[in-house]
């Protein structure tokens, strides 16, 4: 394929992947619900964790299952065409950035994680699942998703030059991501604020970390 073939098909590839990201799962969830946006209540994150503790187990699945699956299919495109690693995992990151910062929304969008989970399952398999199990295994003795998000993600790119090297840079792309969008869960870590996975959501309790 000659180069500038090559760079239009990416380029392509890489708006289509973003347009992917950033549709958000957790607001067609809860439009389909009936319930109200979950950007407004809780901690105002239309992820996993929000979605748990507001509306419990089934829409929280539900969401992270749509938002890890929702950039496979451009991914698998650009696996199809054989395209350079370095090619696909800047579609990987499209993805993402999609969701962080969604056009549709003002760009205010999630957290990234289910989603980096979807694009390593689809570019490296054997680091998108130690890091998930790392994030259950944490998630589980913690009850803090952001610890597990966090810890997670460090480990990631050290995994990742062992497993994925030709992935390494994009991988720590997603870390330094991810850990740009939990700043705030950071800060109310230290605080000892941080909101836990099997915390329900009152309307007392969104006045205190939600904003």
């Amino acid at each position: 394929m000659p180069p500038s073939s090559l760079v239009t098909l990416v380029g392509a590839l890489m708006l289509l992947a973003y347009l992917c990201g950033s549709w958000l799962g957790a607001l067609s969830v809860c439009r389909l619900a009936g319930l109200g946006d979950p950007r407004q209540e809780g901690s105002c994150n239309p992820g996993f964790s929000n979605m748990l503790r507001l509306h419990g187990p089934r829409l929280a699945l539900t969401t992270l299952m749509l938002d890890a699956v929702k950039g496979v299919p451009v991914l698998l495109i650009a696996k199809a065409l054989a395209l350079p690693n370095g090619a696909q995992g800047l579609i990987g990151l499209c993805v993402l950035l999609g969701h962080s910062y969604p056009i549709w929304y003002g760009f205010k969008g999630g957290k990234a994680v289910a989603s980096a989970f979807g694009v390593l399952l689809v570019l490296t398999p054997s680091l998108a699942l130690i890091c998930a199990a790392c994030w259950m295994v944490l998630a589980w003795r913690v009850r803090t998703a952001a610890v597990a998000s966090l810890v997670s993600a460090m480990l990631a790119p050290v995994l990742a030059w062992w497993l994925a090297p030709d992935y390494l840079w994009m991988v720590a792309a997603i870390t330094l991501l991810v850990l740009l969008r939990h700043g705030l869960n950071i800060r109310r870590l230290r605080q000892k604020a941080e909101p836990r996975l099997d915390q329900a959501s009152g309307s007392s309790q969104n006045d205190r970390f939600n904003r």
